[in-house]
């Protein structure tokens, strides 16, 4: 006959917890957002269900588009939110998964941009086709940045 030793509850409930637990923890973002911004509050809201802790800044309407020349965001590639996650700026609805690899492959790149507010993109209404036109940013240079 076998014989079982016996976990405690508080170390079984221990070791359950810590299943798949193995991934890093992702990096906070700074999201600087107009206070009365529901699209902004709703990209939050995608980020964070995807395993990302937001210090959101809110700020009025007219001192934002000094964020966006403060990190050299060009006026074609505005949104109606600006953040810094590490070394990177992210501009607009960028879906968390392009965020993940950007982060992930670590390009020599100051930043990426989704222009506007897209229909369907985190935060916005529409079809979610995923289907966006995301650039790079390095020294105020724009090409297009391979999402996937």
């Amino acid at each position: 006959m076998k014989m079982f030793k016996l976990i405690s509850i508080p170390a079984l409930l221990l070791i359950v917890a810590g299943c798949g637990t193995n991934a890093a923890p992702k990096e906070t973002i700074t999201l600087y957002k107009s206070y009365t911004c529901g699209c902004c509050t709703g990209w939050k809201e995608h980020m964070e269900s995807n395993g990302y802790k937001i210090n959101v800044v809110n700020m009025e309407d007219k001192d934002l588009p000094a964020i966006k020349k403060k990190y050299g965001i060009a006026r074609s590639l505005q949104s109606c939110h600006t953040s810094i996650i590490g070394d990177y700026i992210v501009e607009g609805h960028i879906p968390s998964k392009v965020i993940d690899k950007l982060l992930k492959e670590r390009p020599k790149i100051d930043g990426i941009a989704m222009a506007g507010m897209p229909s369907g993109s985190p935060g916005m209404p529409g079809p979610k086709n995923e289907t966006w036109k995301i650039y790079s940013i390095k020294d105020g240079k724009i090409k297009p940045y391979d999402q996937l």
